[in-house]
């Protein structure tokens, strides 16, 4: 057994970010300033979306976005169950209604069958969560959005830098005729493939990225660098009643680092990834992702299922297992429809979104940060196939 605790997903900071830190901190500016700028440009391009805003989180990110496409009291947004709370707090911070619609077996990802049959007169949008780093069936979502002249924004907190059919998650496509608008929302904290401590990004096309700006800053005209800067000016008007979530210029230090060492990380995630996958193919009470292939997942979150049919034990017991083995794991997620809030407000039983509710039961996250070495990656197989040998039934 090991003799000092795995955690499960500590971020990886080198002297390059460091440095930038420091570079930022002897400068005329720590808030949002140039290093902001240079960050959402650089991110831009490296996803090829045509402009960015950088903010304090991902959750910022996606209430600046509904901000933008005028979502408001009355309006639904279809969103998935199977989701950090995050997702859904952000539609009722603007008094409108999240609708929940049940997810597909494999992939846990938002099912477009039940999203076709969840529209109504008051639906505004779709939010779509590219869980654990796998796309979520775009094609068919742009379809209904098309058709229904709904939006899209894609909550892609885990999906830096996933591909669906060969574009980068965040690369807008060319919409139809009726649709509303395109966003996607990446997440940059501390467990994420590239973090920048706190902090996130909306990507999409300049003119809603532009509004989604002056939400994200008060909904003044100018940010303070505009205002302060040698070529800026001291005059500004408040044009909405905004919010306070914009990301400053120590945060970004950090991302153009990470940023340009992102490939390289990812290539590191996918030799874990693999190495599970090898380990655990063969053993029947073990479950392993799935990675359609039409897809490049960014594999941010190993999920594990366990067959427990196959075990003598239950989720929470392999849990204890691990953690007396020296292995930190999580679960992602909780469905929404179990928290206390949602649960009561809606009247949700658990059943009412079956494939969630019975998949949650026995998913189990296991470590996959780039800490890790060879010698951690085999202590988790051991220590997984060990407890998957001794309990089972």
């Amino acid at each position: 057994m090991r003799d000092a605790f795995l955690s499960f997903s500590p971020p990886l900071i080198g002297d390059d970010e460091i440095s930038e830190v420091l570079d930022t901190l002897r400068s005329d500016w720590i808030t949002t300033g140039p290093k902001v700028r240079r960050f959402e440009q650089e991110f831009a391009a490296f996803i090829g979306a045509p402009a960015a805003a950088a903010v304090s989180s991902a959750t910022d990110a996606m209430l600046v976005g509904l901000a933008a496409l005028g979502v408001g009291p009355g309006d639904e947004v279809i969103t998935t169950p199977m989701t950090f709370c995050s997702t859904v707090h952000v539609i009722e911070h603007l008094n409108a209604r999240p609708v929940l619609v049940d997810v597909a077996p494999d992939t846990l990802n938002i099912d477009p069958e039940q999203v076709a049959r969840a529209i109504t007169s008051r639906t505004r949008g779709i939010m779509p969560v590219h869980l654990y780093g796998h796309p979520c069936e775009m094609d068919a979502l742009h379809d209904l959005a098309n058709r229904h002249n709904l939006f899209i924004l894609e909550d892609a907190a885990h999906a830096l830098p996933a591909r669906y059919k060969g574009r980068m998650i965040g690369m807008p496509r060319n919409p139809g005729a009726g649709n509303r608008g395109q966003l996607t929302a990446f997440s940059f904290y501390a467990t994420k493939n590239l973090t920048t401590a706190e902090g996130g990004m909306l990507t999409g096309e300049p003119e809603l990225i532009d509004r989604a700006r002056i939400w994200s800053l008060h909904g003044m005209s100018r940010d303070a660098y505009k205002r302060y800067s040698a070529e800026g000016s001291w005059y500004y008007e408040v044009v909405l009643p905004g919010f306070k979530c914009n990301m400053t210029d120590i945060q970004a230090a950090l991302g153009l680092q990470q940023l340009r060492k992102l490939p390289g990380f990812q290539a590191r995630r996918r030799q874990i990834v693999r190495r599970y996958n090898e380990a655990f193919a063969s053993c029947d009470a073990l479950q392993t992702p799935v990675e359609r292939p039409e897809v490049e997942s960014a594999w941010h979150i190993y999920a594990l299922r366990l067959n427990l049919e196959r075990l003598t034990i239950d989720r929470a017991r392999f849990i204890e297992e691990l953690k007396a083995r020296n292995i930190g794991v999580s679960v992602h997620f909780i469905p929404i429809h179990l928290h206390p809030y949602y649960r009561d407000k809606y009247e949700y039983k658990p059943d009412d979104f079956p494939v969630a509710y019975r998949e949650y039961q026995r998913l189990i996250s296991l470590p996959l940060n780039l800490r890790m070495n060879d010698g951690d990656v085999q202590d988790v197989i051991d220590a997984v196939l060990d407890i998957a040998e001794r309990y089972r039934r």
